[in-house]
């Protein structure tokens, strides 16, 4: 499956203002490392892999990269990781089974509440606020 990579041009400049890859407007002028953190299923640590295995520093701005690395770079992470709408409906399934085989993790989920351990006495305002607006 060949992935879409699209190039925002700033026609005054000649230069590269944002880059779409991999679903998410990446904006060109940010560091690689901080670049890709902005796609969704990617963190520090995984942008920092990533970097490795590229063989680029994470300082280096991502408008300095070529069009070759940015395809190794989408295939890599096609490759490795699930990121975005896979990742969001991987997430989503996961709970839906929570709930499904009725554990103590789904009830919470249901009901709104913090599903971690947290107390709710003082704390979990914003849980139970979403939990308001739900119903």
């Amino acid at each position: 499956m060949k992935d879409d990579i699209w190039f925002f041009l700033d026609t005054k400049r000649n230069t590269f203002l944002m880059l779409y890859v991999l679903n998410t407007n990446l904006n060109t002028k940010k560091k690689l490392f901080t670049a890709l953190t902005e796609i969704y299923g990617l963190g520090k640590h995984t942008c920092l892999q990533l970097c490795d295995l590229l063989g680029v520093s994470g300082d280096r701005r991502l408008k300095q990269l070529s069009p070759v690395q940015i395809e190794h770079l989408t295939q890599l992470v096609n490759q490795n990781y699930n990121i975005g709408s896979e990742m969001k409906r991987s997430t989503i399934k996961n709970v839906q089974r929570l709930i499904k085989i009725a554990s103590y993790r789904g009830f919470r989920h249901t009901e709104g509440l913090p599903v971690r351990g947290q107390r709710t006495h003082g704390n979990s305002r914003t849980r139970r606020k979403l939990k308001m607006t739900r119903s």
